[in-house]
């Protein structure tokens, strides 16, 4: 007993946990049938004794099985050997063999489906004597968003007891992997996934901007600091697989989903993809990058959940769309990848052979598995209509190169027709077996059959530290950007500042913080409570909404503008009054962002518009501020670029923040008041209207032209362009160098220059490298972004810049394509 005891410590890295010890009865090892494992005999309907609070009392690690458990090795087939793909010092692919050799079609059809995890299909937080006769009897892929509170943390459920401490959530997730490592007939484990684009999507994490803020960085380092931090505490909470980061370049602001990519240039979703990607993997966290592939090319707002039809060439599709998969496969190797549910030219992603096999895997290199997004598979026959049922679109999926399906039905909607195809012939049995391979050695990379449970004595230490969310402070700031800023208001001189009004939907809006794919509740600090914590006692914060994201004929109001009811006018004329009795008013307006499923949003997934003006009654709002005759500040707290019109003819400054983080309100007010100096630039354009799009970088030559005073006939220009943005102090660039003047294809070009800091105080630069090229084969872009960084320098400073040009920046896909 006490040998065993040892072993298993070794094995399950010594975890302080305890479990009950009852009498198993032997697995039946026949390949050619399952049971379901052992009949495992344990108290009550839950298959978990003792307690989580006595297991964490407890300083010995007892387990059901204790048998299966050796030093370095765990039984999982319980024949009482070590099997080949049991042993973890023999080849990957060698146990693969091993494994896959003893699996039945149930086994196998079992690892290419998902079963989404409490409260969304999943009805136990913990397994039941249930899941014996369940389908993942046979095994699972994985289990997705398993505990993570999404959208139910705040609700009276038996699970949220599950949720915090973070341990706690740990140890639950323990005893579901326990079920599939000991009442399982092989052993094979379930791997945890969990969203991640704002930090791991859990009831509490460290919350941080959205994608598109942390676009306006530019600033490499904090964005592989910032997948490391999530990678860390997904893997503290026992989750194995983040999905993230999303890949999509942003062509068309009226998109939903802006407030997720990077922004509208491929090289920089590109490089900063790379980063994240690594920074995950390198916690031994898997990357599943997304959504492959050309999404997010959508088509104004009509495009609806199947994103169909979407309006770009080859060509173009190639060089924005396909081209950072690219680089971030040779680059990062993402061992995760999900196909999109749009079609491209009339053929469904999640149904191609050339985009998930032929691309993908023969000319890009990716060696992990393909989930499908939500419904992809559902919709090659509800959408698409290419498929004459779903049984058809599982086929056509599956043939095409999905590994797993990933949706919010259960895993026998998939598995059952699955299985059916497989006993017509429909699907060879070496395609399944490729299939599965995939998915069992993205288990493997992860350590799943030799280490499958997660340790938790240094959970709860890891998950919202200190370390931690410094980096989420850092990123709240370095988001920001500084659009105008009319004669240096900024920074106000807070001892001259002795009452502040502040208005807007956004001014005391938490949900900003909270949307979609990150975490669920974090202590957010809004604009105002940032105002009235560092004014206490020292000025009068006056605060009134002023207007609501939504007027009550909404939408009809977007394209047929009405005046305000009582009740909105009311609201106006509070924030007006405000501003009379103060120095200083300040509007924050902008968008709702999609997070819980009650809350209507402006931005968002399925949340796309056909106009990108403020919404409801905000215009109107600052204009009535304005008119009062005090300085207006605008705070622009948006998950899209939104056409600032009013605020740009009539307010001195706006400060630009895409859904800032858990401390945006303390970031936006320090920099008002200058304890920080903004330093980000835009990575997408402000159109005037909608009327425009598609506006954005990069372009071709006089696509974005100007007509003359003389000859307008509409509205031409734009608001402010990609790479724009303010700062408190100044700087130079000097001492140009290009080297060699002249290369090879394949060879690189190394720039390098010296920044100075000629202003008065310290801040960030962000120099940006672009090419053009003068003559080519085919008509290409005004310029292309070749090069970024984010530099600081303290005033007065100098600093050499130097960055390399790829020979991968200057390729492009010519007449012959």
């Amino acid at each position: 007993m006490k040998t065993s005891l040892v072993h298993l410590a070794t094995a399950v890295l010594a975890l302080s946990v305890s479990f009950a010890v009852e009498t198993a009865t032997p697995a039946n090892n026949d390949a050619g049938t399952n049971t379901g494992g052992a009949a495992t005999k344990r108290k009550g309907d839950l298959l978990h004794e003792p307690t989580y609070d006595e297991c964490m009392a407890s300083g010995n690690p007892v387990v059901t099985r204790k048998e299966i458990y050796h030093e370095g090795w765990i039984d999982l087939n319980k024949n009482g050997k070590k099997d080949v793909y049991e042993d973890p010092a023999a080849p990957v692919e060698a146990r693969l063999d091993d494994l896959i050799s003893q699996m039945n079609v149930d086994e196998k059809t079992a690892q290419m489906a998902t079963l989404y995890g409490y409260n969304r299909v999943a009805k136990d937080y913990l397994p039941t004597k249930k899941w014996f006769t369940e389908i993942w009897k046979d095994g699972i892929a994985n289990i997705d968003e398993h505990l993570n509170g999404y959208p139910y943390g705040d609700q009276d459920l038996p699970g949220v007891e599950f949720l915090w401490p973070a341990s706690k959530h740990t140890w639950a997730l323990n005893e579901v992997q326990r079920f599939f490592i000991e009442d399982t007939r092989l052993g094979v484990p379930a791997e945890f996934t969990d969203e991640g684009l704002r930090g791991v999507e859990h009831f509490k994490a460290t919350c941080f901007p959205t994608q598109l803020a942390l676009g306006q960085s530019w600033n490499r380092k904090l964005l592989g600091d910032i997948a490391g931090v999530a990678a860390r505490e997904a893997l503290a909470l026992g989750y194995g697989n983040m999905y993230s980061p999303i890949m999509d370049v942003m062509r068309d602001p009226r998109w939903g989903r802006c407030e997720e990519s990077y922004g509208e240039d491929p090289y920089l979703v590109a490089e900063l993809g790379e980063q994240v990607v690594k920074a995950i993997q390198n916690e031994g966290v898997v990357s599943t990058v997304k959504h492959f592939c050309i999404y997010a090319n959508n088509k104004g707002a009509r495009e609806g959940y199947a994103r169909t039809d979407p309006r770009i060439s080859l060509r173009e599709a190639e060089m924005l769309h396909i081209w950072p998969f690219e680089h971030v496969i040779r680059e990062a190797n993402p061992l995760g990848v999900m196909a999109s549910y749009n079609d491209y030219d009339g053929i469904p992603i999640q149904g191609s052979h050339y985009y998930l096999t032929e691309l993908l895997r023969e000319r890009l290199g990716f060696k992990g598995y393909v989930v499908s997004d939500s419904d992809a598979v559902e919709y090659i026959n509800k959408k698409h209509k290419v498929a004459k049922d779903y049984k058809e679109g599982v086929r056509q999926a599956v043939m095409a190169g999905l590994n797993v399906r990933t949706t919010f039905t259960p895993p026998h909607v998939f598995v059952n027709p699955l299985r059916e195809l497989v006993n017509e012939g429909s699907i060879p049995m070496e395609v399944i077996d490729s299939r599965v391979r995939d998915v069992l050695r993205v288990k493997m990379w992860e350590g799943l059959f030799d280490k499958p449970y997660k340790p938790l004595d240094k959970v709860d230490g890891i998950i919202l530290n200190d370390e931690h969310l410094a980096i989420s402070r850092q990123a709240s700031r370095e988001s920001l950007v500084l659009l105008k800023n009319e004669n240096n208001l900024l920074p106000l001189d807070a001892s001259k500042v002795k009452t502040i009004a502040v208005s807007g939907p956004n001014a005391d809006n938490q949900n900003y913080a909270l949307g979609r794919y990150g975490p669920g509740q974090a202590e957010i600090i809004t604009v105002l409570k940032a105002l009235e914590t560092r004014f206490a006692g020292k000025a009068e914060i006056l605060h009134s909404q002023g207007a609501d994201f939504f007027d009550s004929r909404w939408p009809e109001t977007e394209i047929m503008w009405e005046p305000p009811m009582p009740d909105e006018q009311k609201m106006i004329d509070a924030a007006v009054e405000d501003a009379k009795k103060a120095d200083i008013a300040i509007v924050v307006v902008g968008d709702q962002p999609r997070g819980k499923p009650q809350i209507r949003s402006t931005v968002g997934e399925n949340s796309s518009r056909t106009g990108i003006s403020l919404t409801g009654y905000q215009d109107d709002l600052i204009r009535a501020v304005h008119a009062v005759g005090k300085p207006t500040i605008v705070v622009h707290i948006s998950g899209r670029p939104n056409a600032l019109n009013w605020a740009d003819r009539l307010c001195p400054v706006i400060l630009q923040a895409f859904f800032p983080g858990m401390d945006g309100g303390t970031a936006i007010v320090d920099t008002i008041f200058g304890d920080y100096t903004p330093g980000g630039k835009l990575t997408c354009t402000f159109p005037k209207t909608s009327g425009q799009i598609e506006l954005n970088f990069p372009s071709k030559p006089s696509a974005n032209a100007e007509q003359d005073k003389d000859d307008k006939v509409s509205v031409t220009g734009v608001l402010w362009p990609f790479g724009h943005g303010l700062s408190y102090t100044t700087f130079e660039y000097s001492d140009l160098k290009i080297s060699p003047t002249e290369q090879s294809a394949d060879g690189e070009v190394t720039v390098s220059f010296k920044i100075t800091n000629t202003g008065g105080r310290e801040g960030d630069e962000v120099p940006l490298l672009f090419i053009h090229d003068e003559v080519s084969s085919v008509t290409t872009w005004e310029k292309r972004l070749a090069g970024f960084d984010r530099i600081h320098l303290e005033k007065g400073e100098s600093k050499e810049v130097s960055m390399t040009i790829e020979p991968e920046s200057l390729m492009l896909w010519n007449r012959e394509m």
